[in-house]
C-alpha cells in the first residue's frame, strides 16, 4: 500500500467542490456560451476562443456536469447552443482531421444527448465517429493520431486515444453498426500491446512500419524524454485501461490496469499530485500537472466497479486521497484568483529532449477542470458516463 496516512476527501468537501464548480461555470456562461474556453488559462484566467481546438468539448462537458449537479436551465440552454456549434464543426469539417473526436464529442454531444435527448447531439456524435474511423489503418490495426494519412512520419498512435474510443462503442450501440466497435477493439489491442512497457510505464506515442504494420518504436512528444513516463500519458493509460475493460470484458486488462496504476502511484510525490513527468519528484524544480491527478482518479473510480471487493476498496481509497489533495492544495476557492477550477496544471512543457510547444505551464487547463468535476461527481453519486 502507498500513502496509507494520507486523508481521503470527505462528503462535505465533495459537495463544496461541486457547489463552487457549478457556480464558477454559471459565472462563466456570459463569456463562454457562444465561444469556448481556451485550452489553458493565462495568469489564471481563460480567454474565449472559437470551436477549433481539440479541447473545446471539455468546457461543454463542464456545463453538462454542472447541469447534472444543480439543474439550472441556463446550463441546459448553453449546452444546446454548444451542441449546435459542434454539429456545424463536423458538418463543415473544421479542424477535425485528427483522432480527438472522442475528446470533442463525448463530453459535449453524447453527454447532451444522454441527458436531454437533443437529437442534434446524436447526429453530431455519429458523424464524429465516422470521422474517427476514417483514420483507421488496417495495416497495423490502429487509428492514426495526427497528420496526413500517407506520411510515414505520422504512422503512429498515441496513448491519449484510449479515451477517444468510447465514442465508437456508443456509435455501435446507437446505430446497431458493429464496424465502430470492431475498429475500437482492434485499436485497444494494438495500443495496450505496444504503448505499455514491461515495467508498466507508458510511451506517449508509438510508431509502426507503414508497409507491414509491424511495431517500430516508441517516442515522446510531450514527456521529458523518450524513456520517461509523461504524467498525463500515464493517467490516460489508467483511465484508458479501465474503459478498455468496461467495453471488452477482457480479464487481462485488469492486471494491465493494476500495473499502470501502481507505476503511477509509486512515482508520485508526497502530496500525490504528479509533476509533469514521472521522472521528477519532491525536491525537483519542475512544474506540476494537477490535471493528471484528476484523470487518474477518474480511471480508478471507473475500474473499481469491476474489481474484487478488496482491490476495489484499495483503489477507491487512492482516488479519494488524490482528490483530497487536489481539493485542498490545487482547486480554485476564490473567484478573484481564477475563472477556472484547478490551478498548477501543465499543458505542454518543453524539454531538451522533446518536440512539443511550450504553453499552459503552471496554469489551469480545460481537461483538468473537467476531470476534477467528473471525479467529484463520481464520488457523489452513481454517475452515468459520458464516455
Amino acid at each position: 500500500m502507498y500513502f496509507e496516512d494520507m486523508p481521503v476527501i470527505s462528503a462535505e468537501e465533495i459537495g463544496e467542490g461541486l457547489r463552487f464548480a457549478a457556480r464558477q461555470v454559471l459565472r462563466n456562461l456570459p463569456e463562454f456560451t457562444q465561444q469556448f474556453q481556451k485550452a489553458y488559462s493565462e495568469g489564471g484566467f481563460y480567454r474565449p476562443t472559437p470551436n477549433r481546438d481539440w479541447t473545446t468539448g471539455f468546457w461543454t462537458g463542464e456545463i453538462w456536469l454542472a447541469y447534472e449537479y444543480c439543474g439550472d436551465e441556463r446550463l441546459r440552454r448553453a449546452g444546446d447552443i454548444q451542441i449546435d456549434s459542434f454539429l456545424e464543426r463536423i458538418d463543415q469539417k473544421i479542424e477535425v482531421d485528427h483522432h480527438d473526436m472522442g475528446f470533442l464529442y463525448s463530453p459535449s454531444c453524447v453527454a447532451g444527448y444522454k441527458l436531454t435527448g437533443n437529437p442534434k447531439g446524436r447526429e453530431a456524435a455519429v458523424k464524429a465517429a465516422d470521422q474517427l474511423i476514417s483514420r483507421y489503418h488496417p495495416v497495423g490495426e490502429f487509428i492514426q493520431a495526427w497528420g496526413p494519412m500517407n506520411a510515414p512520419e505520422n504512422y503512429r498512435l498515441i496513448i491519449d486515444c484510449l479515451l477517444n474510443l468510447p465514442l465508437l462503442y456508443w456509435a455501435s450501440e446507437e446505430t446497431g453498426d458493429e464496424k465502430y466497435r470492431e475498429i475500437a477493439e482492434k485499436h485497444i489491442h494494438t495500443a495496450v500491446k505496444n504503448v505499455i512497457r514491461e515495467d508498466f510505464s507508458t510511451w506517449h506515442t508509438f510508431f509502426f512500419d507503414m508497409e507491414t504494420g509491424a511495431p517500430d518504436h516508441g517516442a515522446t512528444c510531450q514527456g521529458y524524454r523518450d524513456g520517461s513516463a509523461w504524467a498525463r500519458g500515464q493517467a490516460w493509460g489508467i483511465y484508458g485501461c479501465a474503459l478498455a475493460y468496461k467495453y471488452t470484458g477482457r480479464k487481462e486488462y485488469i492486471s494491465v490496469f493494476k500495473g499502470v496504476t501502481d507505476y503511477f502511484l509509486a512515482h508520485l510525490p508526497k502530496d500525490m499530485v504528479p509533476f509533469w513527468d514521472l521522472e521528477f519528484t519532491d525536491g525537483d524544480d519542475q512544474p506540476r500537472d494537477s490535471s493528471s491527478a484528476s484523470i487518474a482518479a477518474c480511471g480508478m473510480l471507473e475500474m473499481v466497479k469491476y474489481m474484487e471487493k478488496e482491490d476495489a476498496g484499495i483503489y477507491r481509497k487512492y482516488a479519494m486521497q488524490i482528490m483530497k489533495s487536489v481539493y485542498d492544495r490545487y482547486a480554485v476557492k476564490d473567484f478573484a484568483v481564477s475563472n477556472g477550477l484547478v490551478l498548477h496544471s501543465t499543458y505542454s512543457n518543453r524539454s531538451p529532449y522533446n518536440t512539443c510547444n511550450h504553453c499552459g505551464v503552471d496554469e489551469c487547463n480545460i481537461w483538468g477542470d473537467y476531470f476534477y468535476m467528473e471525479a467529484l461527481t463520481r464520488l457523489q453519486k452513481d454517475w452515468i458516463l459520458y464516455w
